[in-house]
């Protein structure tokens, strides 16, 4: 006759009882331990280089030198952040004035896209799709001239008007991609009911999917939204220091105050880089969960 134990009785249904428990539980937690000691390991690597930006950026004019990059300042202060933001702020408000409708216009004229080449097909709809796709893969800096003379022809003024256009024409790959697999996972049943009722395409796109489309338009606005704001390429063809984003105006004050004070230049780039880091912080969960939307088709 087989003898039961205490423990064996009191094991939860479907679980190992005594030693094994044990050394199951044993394992998930060195497991867990180890994951997140490499997690913890990896943030810091990533977060070193922020370190020496913030502490330089708060360092005085002898205090900021390389060799005392990893120290704290000796007298903290904020001169370099009204430097920096004197330098800045003109640039910063231009910037703006560019990426917010560029990102708009292109995150609109990329949905009208993508649904059309999911969801109302036509002859030769893959031949138009991947000709689209195919601006992604052209290196900006082969057409970098043939497009300044095409700007310059059509007489668009320099500064924010070009940076709008260019920066919308080059975001329509990747935004028409991003909508047409989102596109594609909506359920044809949809399409089908509105047709039924009598809506043509442009009424079926508004009344329709454009209200299911949030998730994706987060995406591609905060993918425009970066994109444009981290540019530098284009701005260095198509404005000056006078007209030009925040980027510029960056390398401008790095060249001009690298040799004297290095707490300028990190206190500027800090400052170039924080409407971009509050986009991510505040919305990044929004974006994974817009990449993640059309990943699944039903």
């Amino acid at each position: 006759m087989t003898t039961v134990t205490p423990a064996e009785l009191t094991a939860p249904l479907g679980r190992p009882a005594g030693p094994t428990a044990a050394v199951t539980r044993s394992r998930f937690s060195r497991g867990r331990t180890a994951k997140y000691a490499l997690l913890i390991f990896f943030t810091l690597l990533v977060l070193i280089p922020v370190y020496v930006l913030i502490v330089t950026s708060f360092k005085g004019l002898g205090d900021a030198t390389p060799a005392r990059a990893w120290n704290l300042p000796q007298v903290w202060t904020t001169e370099n952040w009204t430097a920096a933001w004197t330098a800045l702020s003109p640039s910063l408000w231009r910037t703006f004035q560019m990426v917010i409708p560029a990102a708009i216009i292109s995150s609109f004229l990329g949905s009208m896209n993508g649904f059309v080449l999911a969801r109302w097909r036509f002859k030769g709809a893959d031949i138009v799709f991947t000709l689209i796709l195919f601006g992604m893969f052209i290196p900006y800096q082969a057409v970098m001239i043939p497009l300044l003379q095409l700007i310059l022809g059509a007489g668009i003024p320099s500064g924010v008007p070009s940076l709008i256009i260019l920066h919308v024409i080059y975001g329509l790959p990747i935004t028409t991609l991003i909508f047409r697999n989102y596109y594609m996972s909506i359920p044809e049943e949809l399409v089908e009911a509105a047709r039924v009722d009598g809506a043509g395409m442009l009424r079926t796109y508004w009344s329709v999917v454009l209200p299911i489309s949030i998730p994706s338009f987060v995406v591609v606005l905060i993918w425009q939204f970066t994109s444009a704001w981290n540019d530098f390429l284009f701005a260095v063809f198509f404005s000056s220091s006078q007209n030009g984003p925040v980027t510029l105006a960056l390398n401008n004050l790095a060249n001009g105050a690298l040799l004297t004070n290095y707490g300028i230049s990190m206190a500027g780039a800090l400052l170039a880089s924080l409407p971009t880091l509050l986009v991510y912080i505040l919305l990044g969960k929004y974006f994974i969960g817009g990449l993640m939307s059309g990943s699944v088709k039903g």
